[in-house]
């Protein structure tokens, strides 16, 4: 499934690989050898998710991948017990 031009994935496509590269050495450098620092990586994904929510929202498709993701309700207040 290749990006196309105009996707939010193609536009921030450069934040996810600084992400995926960070995440990959976190993971083969440090994880696998049993040391867990949960804050590795935060800064590069806060980047990159920014970067999708911002073109995701300029397409009016922001409200869809929070419903996929089950956030929508806390987002907008709602207090909906699950």
């Amino acid at each position: 499934m290749g990006l196309t031009k105009g996707s939010p994935a193609a536009q921030c496509a450069d934040l996810r690989s600084a992400y995926h590269d960070c995440f990959n050495r976190w993971f083969s450098e440090k994880f696998a050898k049993g040391q867990c620092d949960k804050e590795e990586c935060v800064a590069e994904w806060e980047k990159y998710k920014a970067c999708l929510l911002e073109h995701l929202e300029e397409k009016h498709l922001r409200n869809i991948l929070l419903e996929a993701e089950g956030l929508s309700s806390s987002i907008k207040g709602d207090n909906v017990s699950r």
